[in-house]
Formats: structure tokens, sequence, C-alpha cells
């Protein structure tokens, strides 16, 4: 398999266990195009249980993806966990103690308050028939995903980052699913700040959209 970005000297090959619809996965393979590490992909399909299996069980015992796996078979679960490890010394993460706690604080919100009401109605929406007993979670889960854009749109509308007026990972944790909330049927038009940090992380050298395939991507069974 070919290497995503850079030429990999020096460095161990990484594995991204992942799903291209997956905004948690999508975090990554964006972080990692923009430091210009190489590795491999495996897509596994969630829908088709690919996750539950006893091979990929043994790797996270969460049975979720992403996971990333080290060269030395070490598997790191939670996508922001992997976040901070692969960005671990370099500009996504500041070097200030109050604006690294302040990325953290940002990603800790992406997780509890955002994510589970913008992120979990685009699944649904996308993922489960009309008929799905889970379209009743609609009404209450964006009535909180409106509320964590307010929160945003009030913090983005003095400043152009979530930290220290520069791009971080707290912005692409929060960019992963905002980005597609539409697809959750959110309407963004109200979040004018949102919309224009939307264009500007969007515009970020060596972005790339949620929907590009990793080129080396694996059919391989786990």
């Amino acid at each position: 398999m070919r290497p995503v970005n850079g030429s990999g000297k020096g460095q161990g090959m990484f594995t991204l266990y992942d799903y291209l619809d997956s905004g948690n996965g999508f975090k990554i393979r964006l972080l990692l195009a923009q430091l210009g590490k190489p590795y491999r992909w495996v897509e596994l399909d969630i829908l088709s249980n690919e996750t539950r299996t006893p091979g990929f069980l043994a790797k996270n015992p969460n049975g979720r993806i992403p996971a990333l796996e080290l060269d030395d078979g070490t598997v790191l679960a939670e996508s922001n966990a992997i976040l901070w490890y692969l960005a671990e010394g370099s500009p996504f993460i500041p070097d200030d103690r109050l604006r690294r706690a302040q990325v953290l604080q940002w990603m800790f919100f992406e997780q509890y308050s955002h994510e589970p009401y913008v992120a979990t109605p685009r699944f649904i929406v996308k993922h489960t028939p009309v008929d799905s007993p889970r379209r009743g979670e609609l009404p209450d889960r964006m009535a909180r995903g409106r509320a964590a854009l307010a929160v945003m749109e009030t913090h983005l509308a003095r400043h152009p980052y979530f930290v220290g007026e520069a791009y971080s990972l707290a912005d692409i944790a929060l960019y992963a699913y905002t980005h597609v909330a539409h697809e959750a049927h959110f309407d963004l038009t109200p979040y004018q700040a949102v919309r224009a940090w939307i264009d500007r992380v969007a515009r970020q050298p060596d972005y790339l959209p949620l929907t590009q395939r990793p080129e080396n991507s694996a059919s391989v069974k786990v």
C-alpha cells in the first residue's frame, strides 16, 4: 500500500481503521493530511457491523472507529485522543499552557455538547429508515444541537478561530460535523460567524473533503 502524504522517512507507518462517512474519522484524515504524515487506511463498514468482528474487537474492545494502530501494534481509540497524539509538537497544539487547556476545553465541548446533538441526528437522518424509532429522538437532539451552534456563534463572532486567533485541533474537532450539519437538516443560515469559520477552515493548506477516499484504501478483513 502507498502512504498518504509525505515520504514516511524516519516514521512508523500508522494504520487508520475508519469509515468514510464518519466525521470522527474525517478529523483524523484531515489532520494527517495537514501534517503530511503517511498512513494506511482500512475502511470498516459500521452499517454491516464490521467493527464488531472478533479481530477488530481484539484491537478496540469498544468496537468503534476511528482507531489508530501504531507500528508497534498499539491501538489508540477515541478521535480526539488520536488527534492529540498525532498533533503533539505541532502548531495545531499551542505551546502556551492556558491555550492548550482551551483547546481541550473546546474538544470536550465537541464530544459532550456538540457531537451527540449534531452528529447523531446526521446519522439518524442519513442511515436509519423513516419509520425508525430513533427518529423520535430528533426534536430534542436538534434543539440541543442548535444550542451548541449558538455557543459557537457567540465565540466566533469575536474570534476567527476557537483558540488564540489561530487554527488548531479545536477547529478540526468542531469542523468535522458542523460543516455537514445540513445533512441532519440543521439550517445554518442564522449562524453567520459559524458559516464564515467553515469557509476559513476549508481554505486551510492541505485541506481535503470528508468524501475524499484515501488513495491507499485497503480491503482488509479484521
